[in-house]
């Protein structure tokens, strides 16, 4: 089975999605004429400054979080590693090139979220991929849409949403609290099913159950608390580990250009490395972390409270920003400077990251580990709210908002976080790529359609602000 998924994973995951990917990253800056290095500073003060007068149902800076929340988890933390393992260090190489071109990718989300979405008569509000694809490529093509919502309920269900992220929080705790796995009940295969693993596993499935209930207004409060706090716990650590590493840094940066184009010059005797397995891995697990292109940003977006496009495109367009320029980074830094990811420690998933914080950081490997592992644990629990609300949505679209089939889903979901932990981690990941690509399909379409409305409307609107002296007065 797992060679079947690493088969599919490779179909999914190969040249022609990763060139359409960057293709539509790359065209979107050229068309928004370097929107994400031009309005940096502007995306970056309304991130945290809230519209008055806009109509939604959450402030925009909660809709970045809730946003952050299912993008800033395991992606950062094993995501990154994985990436360089399986790549070498050029993977990180590739990952970054990716996030560049894909917060020009993300504005566009966040832009065409608010022009295209739906303000219920409740007051409720439905937007994302499946409505700009239905209204503006138009309605014959509403069957890409479908198929949008179906690829994303699947990811929330079977791959990003649930059993990654618990098989991460899991995993993590066990390496910290009993990595000699004395506490074994019982075997799944060769996975020695631990005591930790089930009560750590159970009590966030209840945790995990108790926020998802209370709909997007408590998965957004929750998520506007623990996401900037533990992203500056995870900030301050790798400030940490580049001050008391410094003399590595210049190798390490070295040893990432080098592998992007030369795998092998920084890899030895490693077989089966080449240029295109680091771009695979870096791309691959870039979308995972940041998931621009994906089409799942937007979903959150739609719900802001906001009645402008541009100003909401450039906040959505910061979440790329902070999960991958930012947090990728430290990760990434943190193994290649250790060599956390050579083969010959034989170290997987978030073990490279583990050992490669407690080599860097200069405290004990205890306060290094449970640092670590409570980042891990928070980042991955509001991964798992996130992906709730996405999945509903998607699930709300294609039932034409049946309550009945949405609540149905929602306890599905919260039985596959529950079982998550029983599963392999590699088959984890490989479906997870797969469906993050599926999705990335229709989502990536409809932008490279939609680009000219996205770049007329927005530099049309910059200009006229830039007269005014004041981007939004």
């Amino acid at each position: 089975m797992t060679d079947f998924l690493i088969t599919i994973d490779d179909i999914v995951w190969g040249v022609p999605l990763i060139v359409l990917i960057l293709f539509c990253g790359i065209s979107l800056t050229i068309k928004l004429r370097g929107i994400q290095v031009t309005q940096l500073g502007q995306a970056l003060k309304y991130m945290l400054k809230n519209e008055h007068g806009g109509v939604g149902e959450i402030s925009s800076f909660a809709a970045l979080c809730t946003a952050l929340s299912a993008t800033i988890g395991t992606g950062n933390i094993i995501g990154v590693a994985s990436a360089i393992a399986a790549g070498g260090p050029g993977a990180l190489f590739w990952m970054e090139v990716a996030a560049f071109f894909g917060m020009a990718t993300k504005y566009a989300e966040g832009f065409l979220a608010i022009k295209y979405r739906e303000i219920k008569k409740d007051n409720r509000v439905l937007g994302g991929p499946f409505y700009y694809i239905e209204k503006g490529m138009g309605v014959k093509f509403k069957w890409l849409a479908k198929c949008f919502a179906v690829f994303g309920a699947l990811a929330g269900l079977l791959g990003i949403g649930t059993i990654t992220q618990i098989n991460g929080i899991t995993s993590a705790a066990q390496n910290f609290f009993d990595p000699q796995q004395a506490g074994v009940v019982f075997h799944i295969g060769e996975n020695a099913i631990t005591t930790t693993t089930i009560v750590v596993g159970l009590v966030v499935t209840v945790c995990a159950a108790l926020v998802i209930i209370g709909g997007i207004k408590r998965i957004s409060t929750i998520a506007a608390v623990v996401v900037p706090f533990m992203a500056i716990v995870y900030l301050v650590m790798g400030i940490f580990i580049i001050a008391f590493n410094i003399d590595l840094v210049p190798s390490a940066l070295s040893a990432i250009v080098v592998g992007a184009f030369n795998p092998q010059a920084v890899m030895g005797g490693v077989i089966g490395v080449t240029i295109k397995t680091a771009i695979q891995k870096g791309v691959a697990r870039g979308i995972f972390s940041n998931e621009s292109g994906l089409g799942s940003a937007p979903i959150a977006a739609a719900a802001a409270s906001t009645k402008d496009p541009v100003r909401q495109g450039l906040v959505t367009m910061t979440g790329t920003f902070i999960d991958t320029i930012i947090i990728c980074t430290i990760t990434g830094l943190a193994v290649v400077i250790t060599g956390a990811w050579l083969p010959e420690l034989g170290l997987e998933g978030a073990e490279i990251t583990l050992y490669a914080f407690s080599e860097a950081l200069p405290f004990s490997s205890t306060v290094s580990s449970f640092l670590l592992m409570s980042c891990l644990i928070f980042f991955a629990f509001t991964t798992i709210l996130g992906w709730d609300y996405y999945a509903e949505k998607c699930i709300e679209y294609l039932t034409d908002g049946n309550t009945k089939v949405v609540q149905c889903y929602r306890w599905l979901y919260i039985a596959m976080i529950f079982i998550g932990p029983y599963i392999t981690v590699a088959a984890v990941w490989t479906i997870a790529d797969i469906f993050n690509g599926l999705m990335a399909i229709p989502n990536t379409i409809a932008l490279i359609a939609l680009s000219k409305i996205v770049a007329s409307e927005t530099n049309s609107y910059i200009a006229k602000a830039k007269n005014k002296k004041s981007l939004y007065p």
